[in-house]
């Protein structure tokens, strides 16, 4: 059986990231920063674990209900709350990084012990392709119309750290997902994919086997090349 932890797993991609793993038998431990929310993920078969990824005690807590891991999916996310230039300033950027990126760092770190007893592990960073430049830069695609800076500055940070953990982890698997424009509550469900669609990279990606990529960037059509 195959364990897996979700950050920011009580809704949206997240949540739906936990109902299809769980079909796909996976044992899913659904992070989340307040319990409140727990049946939601109970309804659909997972655990539901208090987890807050900018709270260094709270991760420990997480991680010492689990048995053993062998999937971990950083998906916890915020937008912020800056979205151009006039309203943008340094502790906007640090509220984003904080979840989006320190979130990441601590969460991995503290989960390498349990990932490194498994047979297979795997990594995967939900990440965005508002991180990704070429996106940003191309007229016509959904990013480009893209104006908040701390939102696409950590969305390329997690690209960036996740080339960089698979470097140092080369038994790992680890790689990033772009869920692509989805309609969820982070975008008033204006995006054109479904939740189902919007998951199918991190899905694919969180079942990699030992001999499948790592330090990658995919979408749901495959690999995006750097």
């Amino acid at each position: 059986m195959t364990t897996t932890l979700i950050s920011g797993a009580n809704r949206s991609l997240g949540l739906e990231t936990a109902r299809r793993l769980i079909d796909a038998g996976h044992t899913v431990y659904a992070g989340m920063r307040d319990l409140a929310s727990a049946a939601e993920v109970q309804n659909v078969g997972a655990h539901p674990v208090q987890l807050d990824v900018t709270d260094q005690r709270s991760i420990e807590a997480a991680l010492a209900q689990l048995p053993e891991l062998d999937v971990l999916v950083n998906n916890a996310g915020v937008l912020g709350r800056s979205f151009g230039v006039d309203d943008l300033d340094a502790d906007a950027m640090r509220e984003v990084f904080d979840t989006n990126v320190f979130g990441v760092v601590r969460l991995t770190q503290a989960a390498l012990p349990l990932l490194r007893r498994s047979s297979n592990p795997v990594i995967v960073n939900v990440a965005s392709g508002v991180g990704f430049a070429r996106s940003l830069a191309t007229p016509g695609t959904d990013e480009h119309f893209v104006r908040a800076v701390p939102y696409a500055s950590s969305k390329a940070a997690v690209i960036a750290l996740t080339l960089q953990y698979a470097k140092n982890l080369p038994e790992f698997r680890v790689n990033a997902s772009d869920p692509g424009y989805t309609s969820t509550d982070f975008n008033g469900h204006s995006g054109h994919q479904t939740i189902t669609e919007g998951t199918d990279a991190t899905v694919m990606l969180a079942q990699l086997g030992t001999g499948g990529p790592t330090g990658k960037f995919f979408n749901r059509a495959g690999n995006i090349d750097y």
